[in-house]
């Protein structure tokens, strides 16, 4: 099979990582973002809730935009992802607050892989996946 899926995830970076450490499929992430939708309501923020998200990255447990776009993050980096609604979700959406195929920008920042700010952890555990919006 040819792996030639060009992601159709944007990222504009607005602070640099350390281009070194990335997340790898199955890692643990912690994070902070704030979800818009494209006329600049927030649907959901880790930051207004005091506290970052953690999550498994590259398995689906997070919408496929986050699994293509902060793939390509490294430990630090802070970015603006734009999800066009086929990466997010879909027509579908979600009845009251995202609406059907809407594209989604997030402002996301990559605080720890594998449960260390520094370096990846050895043997991490944890859940704390899912769907973002609760």
């Amino acid at each position: 099979s040819t792996r030639e899926h060009k992601s159709m995830v944007q990222k504009e970076i607005l602070a640099e990582g350390d281009k070194e450490t990335f997340p790898k499929a199955g890692d643990e992430l912690s994070m902070h973002y704030v979800g818009t939708l494209k006329d600049g309501t927030e649907f959901d923020s880790s930051r207004r809730k005091g506290r970052p998200f953690v999550f498994k990255i590259g398995i689906g447990a997070v919408i496929k935009g986050w699994d293509e776009g902060v793939m390509g993050m490294s430990l630090g980096e802070k970015a603006i992802l734009t999800v066009p609604g086929s990466e997010a979700y879909g027509p579908g959406g979600i009845p009251g607050v995202i609406p059907p195929n809407a594209t989604l920008i997030f402002e996301v920042e990559l605080l720890s892989i594998g449960g260390s700010a520094s370096a990846p952890a050895l043997g991490s555990t944890g859940g704390g996946w899912g769907c973002s919006i609760q």
